[in-house]
């Protein structure tokens, strides 16, 4: 049976702090940015490969990237012909 997380719950696991990382968001009590995760997972690569690459995180770690990828994506706007012409 799956089990549902509570994505509040999941956003704990991301810290923003100014001193580290530059205040980038990253997964709390590691220098790995979410963005870094969000892009591993974007061109493919599995959260199989990304645990077994970085085998201090815990797949909630992995989760918590993409619940605040979500959660960043709903509270902005993108111009999405403003972004299709600077790729």
């Amino acid at each position: 049976m799956r089990t549902t997380l509570n994505p509040d719950k999941l956003l704990n696991r991301i810290s923003i702090d100014p001193a580290v990382c530059h205040g980038k968001p990253c997964i709390k009590g590691h220098r790995i940015w979410v963005t870094l995760i969000l892009d591993f997972l974007a061109s493919g690569t599995s959260i199989e490969e990304l645990l077994a690459e970085y085998p201090d995180l815990q797949k909630e770690d992995i989760l918590a990237c993409i619940a605040f990828g979500s959660e960043m994506s709903r509270q902005r706007f993108v111009d999405w012909e403003e972004l299709s012409h600077a790729v």
